[in-house]
């Protein structure tokens, strides 16, 4: 007889667990915590997530799962992939965190609401890729995403963030159907929703149920396409990034595709490893078209149009998206789809560390538009030459070698997967990518502004708009570049200036000593 009681290991689910409860305590505090000391609510959220990272460490010593039943499989379980993603998320949560001081300060966002969603969402995202089971899969899912609708829209009164929070809504709440549909195809199929047990089911299926099972592999695809934000499920993130305040829109561009591409990883080689045939083309058409129109339209940015940096980096993180998708496609191809899945761990944590530094120059400076960088080298050279290297490192060029390493580590799959086209394809993007972030990076060192002549809305750095007016006419000297109030006044932010200094640092030592994240590429995940 089956039994369906199951034991609970907290200790391997401590790091979700953590972050949810420290979420429902800030909600709670909230409600009696006066108004001056509402810092304090963002303070016990970094403690939070910073607590949550620490309770990875006891689980490295093995594989882990709880919520077992007999005969079906364990819906949880804490082995190397599930711990590299989870460090990712609350890595990028913690730093995001950190970001978001400033804006809940300077936009006088409810704290208590904001700390609450930016935990729970945490919260989902750490869950995910522990999942075992496309029910938890999915609950997982919507626990991180539904949270950041909130995130985008918590502006009262923002005509821009209401716009971005709609649009990040519709198409998401579209997204989720088409998921739980697939989900539900897969299970009549099948009979089972553990990922092993769907996997050996797929295998053998009823010739019946075939093109039932097919539709239901492909409908659960597109809905996690549409969480890594590929083409052509991708018109949300422009709107969405510039209408966000700058930390969310920074989480959103790490976390949020953390959640996508480990999604993907689980349903596909773990759930859906005999239907090869099926989602492997396809992740390598969506590659190529998604890293094709990501970095073209971030190649188009004007840089006196408002919002352009910040529209740059939400291109910038489309085509970035493509050169994610190129290793799980390949995984389709190979005998080893770990190595496929590791290379594309490897990417995604050198880009989220770059990523993160990148948004905090921006917030640290509320600069909204490109050429407002012009000339930052001659006043603050320390911050022009450590964002130089963040957009070095997601170019790919030396001294950037942390980007440089894991684009070969991308190469590498696609070439041993046999797939050239698709290397060539990722080759010609490289080079489209180089323009724009070489054409920012140079900006950052002239010596003379751009003339302007309109007065335009530029964010704040809590993510809200400033009218800056430019000068009508050039001019000889050197422009000064304004910086934000906290940057003039008695002292920079320091929760900012932290974040960039830990981007910096873990910059840097990726690009000293890459084989801390290419190991990945060969370290037994699953």
């Amino acid at each position: 007889m089956t039994t369906l009681v199951q034991s609970v290991d907290w200790l391997a689910v401590a790091p979700p667990a953590l972050t949810a409860l420290v979420a429902l305590a800030v909600l709670v505090a909230d409600l009696f915590t006066p108004e001056a000391r509402k810092p304090l609510l963002g303070i016990g959220a970094v403690a939070g997530l910073a607590l949550a990272l620490l309770s990875l460490l006891p689980l490295l010593d093995g594989d882990r799962a709880t919520f077992c039943v007999a005969e079906a499989g364990c819906s949880y379980r804490a082995d190397h992939f599930a711990l590299t993603v989870q460090l990712l998320v609350l890595g990028g949560a913690l730093l995001a965190a950190l970001l978001s001081f400033t804006a809940v300060r300077e936009q006088r966002l409810p704290a208590g609401e904001y700390w609450f969603l930016l935990l729970s969402s945490a919260a989902g995202a750490a869950l995910l890729p522990a999942a075992r089971d496309l029910a938890t899969l999915v609950v997982a899912l919507e626990v991180a995403t539904l949270p950041s609708f909130a995130l985008v829209g918590l502006r009262h009164g923002a005509r821009r963030s209401a716009e971005a929070a709609l649009k990040f809504f519709l198409s998401s709440v579209t997204a989720t159907a088409v998921t739980l549909l697939g989900t539900a195809f897969v299970y009549a199929s099948t009979g089972s929703v553990h990922l092993d047990a769907v996997a050996a089911a797929l295998g053998d299926v009823d010739p019946q149920l075939r093109t039932l099972a097919r539709v239901g592999v492909v409908l659960t695809l597109v809905g996690f396409a549409f969480k890594t934000a590929a083409v052509p499920f991708h018109f949300w993130v422009p709107d969405t990034y510039t209408g966000a305040p700058l930390p969310v829109a920074a989480y959103l561009s790490v976390v949020g595709k953390a959640v996508g591409f480990s999604g993907l990883a689980l349903v596909t080689v773990r759930a859906f490893p005999s239907y090869g045939n099926v989602w492997g083309p396809a992740l390598a058409v969506l590659a190529a078209l998604t890293m094709t129109l990501g970095n073209a339209a971030a190649l188009r940015q004007d840089p006196t149009r408002p919002f352009s940096a910040v529209r740059l980096l939400a291109w910038s993180s489309v085509g970035q998206a493509g050169y994610l998708l190129v290793p799980l496609a390949s995984a389709a191809y190979t005998d080893r789809p770990e190595h496929a899945i590791g290379a594309t761990l490897a990417y995604a944590l050198m880009y989220a560390a770059v990523n993160l530094g990148s948004f905090a120059a921006v917030a640290l400076l509320a600069r909204g538009r490109l050429a407002d960088f012009r000339g930052l080298y001659a006043r603050h050279p320390a911050l022009a030459l450590l964002l130089a290297f963040f957009l070095l490192c997601l170019a790919g060029l030396p001294p950037g070698l942390a980007g440089l390493f894991a684009k070969l580590a991308v190469f590498e799959a696609a070439i041993d997967a046999g797939l050239g086209w698709l290397a060539v394809v990722t080759a010609v993007n490289v080079a489209i990518a180089l323009v724009y972030y070489l054409r920012w990076t140079a900006s950052l060192f002239r010596a003379t502004p751009e003339p302007a002549t309109e007065a335009a809305d530029v964010p704040t750095a809590g993510g809200g708009t400033a009218t800056a007016v430019r000068e009508k006419a050039p001019v000889r000297e050197k422009a000064p570049v304004r910086a934000a109030a906290p940057v003039t006044a008695a002292g920079r932010p320091l929760a900012l200036l932290t974040v960039l200094t830990v981007c910096g640092l873990l910059a840097v030592a990726l690009s000293a000593a890459p084989q801390l994240i290419l190991r990945l590429a060969d370290a037994t995940l699953f």
